[in-house]
């Protein structure tokens, strides 16, 4: 599924550049292929003045990869050992083609259970109630606290590590409602949380705990208005990312006691050492501790470095951040329909011109049974890889047609799903609207099934010369002459036509490349309107 270019070539070992501190498990797993390289503490020029002598950058949250490094920059892959990418234009990596990768499961327990930490720290006051009898006071009244059992807890973001909290929760005999605008009610497995809107979980809910990415949409999203619509007292904690909350509005309800009382792990500045809020007595505040075990950074290391292994061997990754991505269970299935989609798109753009504006992919047959975007992403990558001055990967396929102002369209079209799977590739230029379609057949058997409307049975691997002409007697013999004279060996022949003596397609598997002497007289051949070369 990865881009190609990302193999090792001859002996010489792709070199790797690790510029935070990563957990030596990590390293020795990188170190096992590749030449690693580990330099901390670089800023955006002593970066940009290295970065283009590697294949692959490795990061955790301190460097910042930004698009003048990325522009710099000759990488394949770019690996966070962490969830979070914001410190990583992803946007540049993908319009370059960059592949980024992330670890998104190794933090999972121990961002979850630093959660609960705080929930049960803050609802007790234990933070205070120790410093006070380190200060030699045995102050009971003071910290009176509150129960979590028969509470309700608003979860916001119910990836991995919200739904973590979510059921720890419950086995805290506390009541669920969550909000996350990419999860659809049906899919939560677990019966006891509810599944609702933003504003219901903010006015319901007697604690409140975000799990969401920092983004245009999330940030500040929680701000005077919707601190406003809270429950009196109601207590916040977030162990996402800094930047969700508007702090100064979250101060301003801490020292009025709109919201009783709060657990932060993350700042929109970090360290917040001017920040008023951890001056305030109710306020606990740790120093972005989410992820902050040892088996934590083991785990995010490992999993960084096998995804960014894979990726430099060509290899399917597990966790890709800017690429369309196919279940493991999926992906035996649906790889001969995208190797198929991306040598119809190649042999388009050999055979046809102009400005394509349009590019519709339908899907029949079994094929329909699964997500199609990989298999369209391929279709598109094979389609620009002809027309662009710099290679179109997995990656950037679809961002670069989008810029390009091409239309991509794609439908299934409801049909026996047992069938074997075919698509058509119907593309529209300035020129023409021409059309391949193609199937499947057993396991990995790929045909070419039609180029327009000349119906053919063609083995899309190797050269072919593919010419258009009138269909007469002894053409083809001519054709093949001349291929024989100039040693140009013959593996199959197909022939599509129209009609009885009319425009026909040959097809001629050959086993050589053809000098351009003899395709220009192939060319030259009375009734021969058009020949091509075809590299598969």
């Amino acid at each position: 599924m990865q881009p190609k270019g990302f193999l090792l070539k001859g002996k010489v070992k792709m070199r790797i550049l690790i510029s935070d501190n990563l957990a030596h498990e990590g390293i020795d797993i990188l170190k096992q292929e590749f030449d690693v390289d580990v330099k901390t503490n670089l800023n955006e020029e002593q970066l940009m003045k290295i970065i283009p002598d590697y294949d692959a950058l490795v990061v955790r949250s301190a460097t910042k990869v930004t698009k003048n490094i990325i522009e710099k920059s000759n990488l394949k892959v770019i690996g966070r050992a962490g969830v979070g990418v914001d410190n990583i234009d992803v946007n540049s990596a993908t319009k370059k083609g960059i592949l980024v990768v992330n670890a998104p499961e190794g933090n999972t327990i121990a961002a979850s259970e630093h959660t609960i930490a705080l929930i049960t720290a803050v609802a007790r006051n234990i933070p205070a109630a120790v410093m006070s009898l380190k200060n030699k006071k045995w102050d009971r009244k003071t910290f009176l606290g509150v129960e979590l059992r028969g509470k309700t807890l608003g979860v916001v973001g119910l990836g991995r590590i919200g739904k973590d909290v979510a059921i720890k929760a419950i086995g805290l005999g506390m009541n669920i409602i969550a909000y996350d605008p990419f999860i659809i009610k049906d899919h939560v497995e677990n019966n006891h949380i509810i599944v609702t809107d933003l504003d219901t979980v903010i006015k319901k809910a007697d604690f409140i705990t975000f799990h969401v990415p920092i983004t245009k949409n999330t940030y500040h999203m929680i701000d005077k208005d919707k601190i406003e619509i809270m429950k009196d007292g109601a207590i916040i904690i977030n162990c996402a990312r800094g930047g969700i909350i508007d702090e100064s509005a979250l101060y301003d309800a801490l020292i009025s006691g709109k919201i009783g009382a709060c657990a932060l792990d993350v700042f929109e500045h970090e360290p917040p050492f001017e920040s008023p809020l951890i001056d305030l007595p109710n306020v606990i505040a740790t120093p972005h501790l989410g992820a902050s075990t040892a088996e934590a950074q083991v785990n995010v290391a490992v999993d960084v470095s096998m995804d960014v292994t894979r990726a430099l061997k060509g290899e399917m990754v597990k966790n890709p951040v800017n690429m369309i991505t196919v279940r493991p269970e999926e992906y035996n299935e649906i790889r001969p329909f995208m190797e198929l989609a991306e040598k119809m798109g190649s042999l388009y753009t050999q055979l046809k011109n102009g400005r394509i504006s349009e590019l519709e992919m339908i899907y029949t047959g079994k094929v329909g049974r699964y997500d199609v975007k990989p298999v369209t992403t391929a279709g598109v990558k094979g389609i620009l890889t002809n027309i662009l001055e710099f290679p179109a990967n997995s990656v950037n396929a679809y961002f670069i047609a989008k810029e390009r102002g091409i239309k991509i369209i794609e439908k299934k079209i409801s049909k026996d799903q047992d069938a074997p799977g075919s698509i058509t590739m119907r593309v529209t230029s300035d020129k023409a609207t021409g059309s391949i379609s193609g199937t499947v057949l057993g396991k990995n058997e790929q045909r070419i099934s039609a180029i327009d409307q000349y119906k053919i049975d063609l083995i899309p691997e190797g050269h072919a010369l593919m010419s258009f002409h009138l269909d007469r007697p002894g053409i083809v013999g001519e054709v093949g002459t001349l291929l024989g004279c100039n040693d140009i060996n013959i593996a199959y022949m197909q022939l599509g036509r129209k009609s009885s003596r009319g425009e026909a397609l040959m097809v001629l598997g050959i086993d050589d490349e053809i000098p351009e002497n003899v395709l220009t007289k192939i060319k030259d051949i009375k009734d021969i309107s058009d020949t091509v070369f075809i590299k598969f």
